[in-house]
């Protein structure tokens, strides 16, 4: 059977992660052909543990011009993820871009016009959604038989990283190198799960808090508020600074209340709808009656190697993607929204002004402390933030 021959464009930790699935034979409809990585350390060491067939490229251009892979997997650093995506796109490579899609939700519109011009398979490392926990949790909220969300509220302070996580790499925490902090970093998983299961809220209102427990520029604490179209409401509240974190997710439906904690899912049935009850019962203190299930699912968590079969069946065979690339810009616009909040110091309506934010993240940049030049790398917006010295690039790629 015909392999798809792969890529990888940035050679560090994720990709080089990436790579060993496909050498191991995980993914078996792949072949790793080639990688690019600007650090000719990480294509060294690519040379002495895979060996000579994996053609090594100084650059992603070098590579896609090649003309030798099929499809193309991107590990570098978020800025760069549509730019070397639409790259992908225009010559119909199909693409994988790891999380999050990018930086700011303009950038990424870009992106996902070009993949609508592609007849590329587009695809995102939302590798959470394969989790039975949250597949089966989407399943009960979306059912219909609980009627509608009325709140939601999800704590995921188990990000706890300690100084030398942050010193670990120039660009780790800085608005010029990473665009962001825990909610860039970390929670792209979470903010996606939360509307894939929930649907995206009409307005957020953010308090970050920027270094709070750390010695960094970005935010490492966030507290949020959102509403949704039905009345409905949510809080999101992440941390890297809670040494023993929390990471509980329920949701509060008419008839049920469902509850994602310790990799067990709970759901509290019920017997009559809330609205119903409160409108013909006659006691002050009238409580519903409700029964506990510890909901059965499947128990698959396929992770990153299902995320990848997904992708080759879909190139292959037409089967659906884990998750679209497109979708992307949701979770995206949820973060944004949170800064934009916090930068106005005020509630932002869903979706954003992605001009007003543009324009706010790029007052962050300059005066970021991450070495580099930053009014060149400004300038260079018009297409995609981030450019592609070989400074930066080595520095990023080696640390990714």
């Amino acid at each position: 059977m015909k392999k798809i021959k792969l890529g990888i464009i940035g050679f560090g930790n994720m990709g080089t992660s990436h790579a060993k699935r496909i050498i191991n034979g995980e993914c078996p409809d792949f072949e790793l052909v080639a990688i690019a990585d600007i650090n000719p350390e990480r294509l060294k060491w690519c040379k002495e543990n895979f060996g000579e067939k994996i053609a090594r490229f100084n650059t992603a251009e070098e590579m896609l011009s090649a003309d030798i892979i099929d499809a193309c997997l991107i590990s570098v650093p978020h800025y760069d993820h549509p730019k070397y995506a639409i790259m992908c796109l225009e010559r119909n490579i199909h693409v994988m871009v790891e999380k999050p899609v990018g930086v700011y939700t303009k950038q990424v519109r870009e992106m996902n016009e070009a993949a609508d011009k592609s007849n590329a398979v587009f695809g995102v490392m939302f590798n959470q959604r394969t989790n039975h926990i949250y597949r089966k949790m989407r399943e009960l909220v979306q059912s219909g038989k609980y009627g509608e969300i009325r709140r939601t509220n999800w704590i995921i302070t188990n990000w706890y990283r300690p100084q030398a996580y942050f010193d670990s790499g120039e660009w780790r925490a800085t608005w010029s190198g990473e665009g962001g902090g825990v909610l860039l970093n970390q929670c792209p998983h979470q903010l996606d799960l939360w509307q894939w299961i929930c649907g995206m809220p009409k307005k957020v209102e953010a308090h970050l808090l920027y270094g709070k427990w750390h010695d960094i520029e970005v935010e490492d604490d966030v507290t949020a508020y959102a509403e949704y179209e039905n009345g409905a409401t949510g809080v999101f509240i992440t941390s890297t600074g809670d040494p023993c974190g929390t990471n509980r997710f329920e949701v509060q439906m008419d008839r049920a209340k469902i509850i994602a904690e310790n990799d067990k899912l709970e759901l509290f049935e019920l017997e009559t709808a809330e609205p119903e009850f409160s409108k013909t019962n006659k006691s002050p203190f009238g409580q519903i009656e409700s029964r506990y299930i510890e909901v059965e699912t499947d128990g698959k968590n396929e992770q990153h190697t299902g995320v990848i079969n997904a992708w080759g069946r879909a190139i292959l065979y037409g089967e659906p993607l884990i998750a679209d690339a497109r979708e992307g810009i949701n979770g995206l616009m949820l973060s944004n929204a949170m800064h934009l909040s916090s930068f106005l110091g005020k509630e932002v309506e869903i979706p954003i002004d992605e001009e007003l934010y543009f324009e706010e993240l790029m007052k962050k940049v300059k005066t970021s402390r991450k070495k580099t030049n930053v009014n060149s790398v400004v300038a260079d917006t018009s297409e995609t933030y981030g450019g592609t010295t070989a400074e930066k690039n080595k520095h990023w790629n080696t640390n990714w």
